[in-house]
């Protein structure tokens, strides 16, 4: 089969579509022969030999796949030859073929497109979790979302307004209009403005109760800053590197809880058990198109590599996603 091979310095990687190993597929595994995949953060940090897969993942790029069950394996129910599917995947997108636990499949309605479905595993799962497991946001609360226009910060939106929430978010001013036409009720400037500005002066000097992160060091202690008494900070990313200095006064005085999160390296079994959450609570609403998954753009995955530089250059609104 072929699919996506990093070649040459990893501070300027190329990524070259060739022949790859077949994959093999186990018990209670599905093999997935891949239409669409997606452009994901990690997936540029992994290609510059940062973020690597877990133990036993497969080495080549790619966290989420929509595709077509080629075969079944033993002690899979519920799946068939033929199933249209997608799925988070620990890494092995950015190819012809994947195995896949039988667990972590959703099944795509059929006026879907392939590229649509695989717009959804990776970013709207991530918001997921961090909005309501780690976060526990609640209805009537405030979030603020860094990055608010990436795919997961399109999907954060959507998910927040969905149980009524109000949004808060940052992002550059091209892309604002972008996020109130999703529900954002505040849109933030962060590179004319302050963020801790805007989020004190909305709430009359509270701030929020929730922020999901994934810039890092250089937000932290405006991000302590602009938390309400009893407020979780939720860190998904270190875009801005990982040192940063807070005043732990602002922490113990307002009780916060600060929370480091990451969904690739957690345990299949756990991941099945988030999907099916997922599924529970927002599948439908996906699949009537009360939520909507929102691409920018879509690259042959022979175009890999300009795909790579348009999502590094913060171009994108959405997801990107590879064609195969």
């Amino acid at each position: 089969m072929k699919g996506i091979i990093v070649k040459g310095d990893k501070q300027i990687p190329q990524l070259v579509w060739d022949d790859v190993e077949d994959v093999i597929y186990k018990d209670g595994e599905v093999l997935v022969d891949v239409q669409a995949t997606a452009v994901n953060r990690a997936d540029l940090l992994q290609a510059k030999g940062g973020y690597p897969p877990p133990p036993g993942a497969s080495e080549i790029l790619g966290l989420e796949m929509a595709g077509i069950i080629a075969e079944v394996g033993d002690d899979v129910i519920g799946c068939e030859v033929g199933d249209r599917v997608c799925a988070l995947l620990p890494g092995g997108g950015y190819a012809q073929k994947v195995a896949v636990p039988a667990g972590m499949l959703l099944k795509i309605p059929d006026d879907w497109t392939f590229e649509m479905a695989t717009a959804v595993p990776e970013v709207w799962l991530t918001a997921f979790v961090n909005l309501f497991l780690e976060g526990n946001l609640q209805k009537g609360e405030t979030v603020l979302l860094h990055a608010g226009a990436s795919g997961v910060g399109t999907a954060a939106i959507q998910l927040a307004k969905a149980i009524g929430a109000q949004v808060f978010l940052t992002a550059s001013a091209s892309k604002h209009a972008a996020c109130r036409n999703l529900g954002a009720d505040l849109t933030i400037d962060y590179k004319n403005n302050d963020f801790l500005e805007e989020v004190l002066a909305a709430t009359n000097g509270e701030g929020v109760d929730l922020i999901l992160d994934p810039v890092g060091g250089a937000y932290l202690d405006r991000n302590i800053q602009a938390l309400r008494p009893f407020g979780r900070l939720v860190n998904i990313g270190l875009l801005s590197g990982g040192a940063g200095q807070i005043n732990m006064a602002h922490v113990l005085r307002k009780r916060l809880r600060i929370v480091g999160s990451t969904l690739r390296t957690r345990p299949v079994a756990e991941k099945i058990a988030i999907t099916q959450q997922f599924a529970d609570q927002f599948w439908l609403l996906l699949r009537i198109g009360t939520l909507k998954p929102i691409i920018d753009s879509v690259f042959p995955i022979q175009d890999a590599q300009a795909a790579h530089e348009y999502v590094a250059q913060n171009k994108n609104i959405g997801k990107v996603i590879l064609k195969i």
